[in-house]
């Protein structure tokens, strides 16, 4: 038997501190445990492990060696697990939460693409603008527009994603384009209604100086599709994604308001992943998927 053998026979015989509960663990006899456990201690040179009857314990340098060891073999058999998913074919489940509207609008179409070249992958989609709990609710991967605090997570940035104050030409006919951030105490809002509470817009100025503005809502809508019909429609000033309003923007159909005025802190598209999932091979080409479609989304500039 080879070290790594032997090591692996050590650290059961730790967790269990007995040879025999090891043992049958294993599938072999206390007596072979012990022999490849003695091979090992004389091999290191060093007594890992204190015997008695009743009880097996660790010795100092064995503590230390049982901590090292583990977090090596650990490593070693993920590495192993990692190259065989790399050279399997990608298959199994993958659950995906995304932003309503972004999903409408560019995810569904990539993922129809993925499932095309990848038909063993199944992809359980759910499509919603709450907050959810990632480990909780068991997702392999959640889009979100904007930045996470949970350091607990792994989080890829997939794309930059610009949000614009925009209104109709009828719109700033009518109550006039605003020309500082003060203006828009008197204007009205398309708000989005399910950030709670009053929406803020925060900007930076072309100097660099930051401020914000509250925005009362004369119409709160749960979905960027509302909020864009309704900018369209003239009802207020929206602050929306570049994502749901470039080809307004591009069709002259919604003028950017404050264009100097940049939204800050910036907003970014990212795919959010427990640890555990990120090393999947599917999950990987499933992020690489999703960021080229987000990378070739149109854009207003």
């Amino acid at each position: 038997m080879n070290q790594l053998g032997r090591i692996d026979i050590f650290l059961e015989v730790a967790r269990q501190r007995s040879f025999s509960k090891a043992a049958r663990t294993l599938g072999m006899t206390g007596p072979a445990a012990s022999k490849q456990v003695m091979a090992l201690e004389e091999e290191l040179g060093i007594k890992l492990l204190h015997r008695t009857t009743r009880l097996v314990m660790l010795t100092d340098e064995g503590s230390m060696y049982y901590e090292r060891a583990r977090l090596a073999l650990e490593e070693l058999k993920e590495a192993a697990a990692e190259v065989q998913d790399m050279k399997a074919t990608p298959r199994g489940t993958l659950r995906i939460n995304a932003p309503l509207s972004f999903g409408h609008m560019h995810l569904l179409p990539a993922l129809s693409g993925f499932a095309k070249i990848y038909p063993e992958v199944r992809m359980d989609v759910v499509l919603e603008d709450r907050k959810v709990d990632i480990l909780a609710e068991g997702y392999d991967i959640v889009i979100r527009i904007g930045a996470l605090s949970d350091s607990t997570l792994v989080t890829r940035t997939l794309a930059p994603c610009p949000t614009y104050l925009v209104a109709s030409r009828a719109y700033l006919k009518e109550y006039g384009m605003p020309r500082v951030p003060a203006d828009l105490k008197t204007h009205r809002f398309v708000t989005f209604s399910l950030l709670g509470g009053t929406n803020e817009w925060r900007y930076k100025d072309s100097k660099g100086k930051t401020g914000s503005v509250r925005m009362e809502g004369h119409l709160k809508a749960n979905t960027a599709e509302m909020m864009v019909q309704a900018a369209l429609d003239g009802i207020g000033i929206a602050l929306l994604p570049d994502f749901s309003v470039a080809t307004y923007m591009k069709a002259g159909q919604l003028l950017q308001v404050l264009p100097d005025h940049m939204t800050s802190p910036p907003m970014h598209i990212s795919a959010v992943m427990p640890p555990s999932r990120y090393r999947s091979r599917k999950v990987q080409l499933l992020v690489d998927w999703i960021e080229k479609a987000c990378k070739a989304m149109p854009s207003a500039y």
